[in-house]
């Protein structure tokens, strides 16, 4: 007889009200997952993740980072030994929004205490491409032997050699590898020994390259990214005080914004300093900044070379486009819910 009071009404608004709360509960949820993590990516090995690539696994069906693995936490390395002596570490994520450590890459070409810097991933045509950084050695200096060495694989772990690339100098680091609307390739690098410009390189192929043997950017800079977004041809670049950003119309003469981004501290976990070298993806007309920061390096900790000075996160903000100027908020948090690529 209960259960024909007026209490039955009212419960059943209960109900319904509570089922209300709960399916709104979990639209925020799946909104708030959607929200990258900050910071992005951490390494669980050397703690010392930088110069990102991000690029979409077919096989895998997961996005993959690359990065350059540098020793933070080996107390001790002297001198600049700890930026040497790694493979490129990868950590793979569905959407984009956080990141899990996969391992190294397994890379059939070996020199003594052989460095991997700074790749550069990109597929075609069914093969994945890498253009590697190599230092031939561990260092305690900077002043040394790399270039550049081009890799192909089917499954972005394990790469087979293909060639070293003859190119400007015998300090050539950082490809970038675009793909021309004429449908060959350039590639853009620092030129360590002129000035840390940046020149270039073409192939039709990919396999076959000719350097031009001049630089198209004077600036010092290095981690040059190239890509297409909002009808317009970008460089970014990494000029230690910030990131450098300039326009194209053919891929050879660059104009320069006269403001930088990222090169005012963020407030950020790990994101009060200024940002380094970057990758850009456009994703459905979005475009993604993957940086990384030495979150140590505060004005106080100036000259002090310690494991907090060392260590670097990887970060990510979005790019927006203001009349016309690039800007960055890294401050603001990221939705992010990657799509794979239509090709």
């Amino acid at each position: 007889m209960l259960f024909k009071s007026k209490k039955i009404p009212l419960l059943f608004c209960f109900l319904f009200q509570l089922g209300l709360t709960a399916a709104y509960s979990q639209k925020e949820v799946a909104k708030e997952s959607n929200i990258a993590d900050k910071p992005l990516f951490r390494d669980p090995i050397y703690d010392g993740a930088a110069d990102p690539v991000v690029i979409w696994n077919k096989k895998e069906k997961k996005w993959f980072m690359f990065y350059t693995n540098r020793r933070a936490s080996d107390s001790t390395a002297s001198g600049v030994s700890w930026v040497h002596g790694t493979k490129i570490g990868v950590a793979e994520s569905t959407n984009g929004t956080h990141w899990t450590y996969k391992g190294v890459c397994n890379v059939d070409y070996t020199v003594p205490n052989i460095t991997h810097w700074a790749p550069d991933v990109i597929e075609y045509k069914g093969v994945y491409h890498m253009y590697l950084t190599i230092v031939p050695g561990i260092f305690e200096d900077w002043y040394h032997p790399r270039y550049i060495i081009h890799l192909t694989s089917k499954n972005m772990m394990d790469w087979k050699f293909e060639s070293q690339l003859k190119l400007a100098s015998e300090r050539c680091i950082d490809a970038s590898v675009y793909q021309l609307p004429n449908g060959n390739w350039r590639m853009f690098y620092n030129n360590e020994n002129d000035g840390k410009s940046i020149y270039y390189a073409d192939s039709p192929d990919l396999y076959h390259w000719t350097d031009a043997g001049k630089k198209i950017v004077s600036d010092r800079g290095e981690g040059p990214k190239v890509f297409r977004w909002k009808n317009k041809n970008w460089m970014i670049t990494d000029s230690w005080r910030g990131l450098n950003v300039y326009t194209s119309a053919d891929f050879l003469n660059w104009k320069k914004q006269e403001k930088r981004i990222l090169d005012e501290p963020g407030t950020g976990v790990d994101d009060q300093v200024v940002g380094n070298h970057p990758d850009v993806l456009v994703n459905e007309d979005k475009a993604y900044l993957f940086y990384f920061t030495h979150p140590g390096k505060t004005p106080e900790n100036k000259g002090k070379d310690t494991y907090e000075t060392r260590r670097s996160t990887i970060h990510l903000a979005e790019l927006e486009l203001v009349n016309g100027e690039m800007i960055c908020n890294r401050n603001k948090a990221v939705e992010i819910n990657l799509k794979k690529p239509k090709k």
